[in-house]
């Protein structure tokens, strides 16, 4: 009839990794500029902190599933394995890079450096794979 299934809107594909990705960067973007214009700056970077942590999280599990969803049939332990290594590689390198800017230029470019990295992992989510219309 070419409806969609109530079941297959509610599985996460493509789609659902660019809009909460989208999402995700709006926050580090808002304490950024709370922090860059003395706005309540220590409770926005508290609480604002705190929404980026569960936000955080939901990105999180969405990619674990992702990843898995994707992997290919025959060789699950290997895709999924590759993931977590450029997941520790790329944590590791965002913890030096980032230690080196908030001592160089602060808090605020922190987190504007890590709402633009949040906005290029949107932009190459356009590219994964989407469910199809039945």
């Amino acid at each position: 009839t070419g409806t969609k299934s109530a079941s297959q809107n509610k599985v996460p594909d493509g789609r659902s990794a660019l809009g909460w990705a989208a999402i995700l960067s709006i926050v580090p973007a808002g304490i950024a500029l709370a922090i860059s214009y003395d706005f309540h700056a220590a409770n926005i970077l508290i609480w604002g902190l705190m929404l980026f942590g569960a936000l955080f999280a939901i990105n999180s599990s969405l990619h674990s599933y992702l990843i898995v969803s994707y992997a290919d049939e025959n060789g699950v332990s290997l895709d999924v394995g590759f993931y977590y290594m450029a997941n520790a590689m790329g944590r590791l390198i965002g913890t030096v890079l980032s230690g080196w800017v908030y001592q160089v230029y602060g808090m605020a470019a922190c987190l504007w450096i890590s709402a633009a990295f949040i906005a290029l992992a949107a932009l190459i989510s356009i590219k994964l794979p989407r469910h199809r219309a039945i």
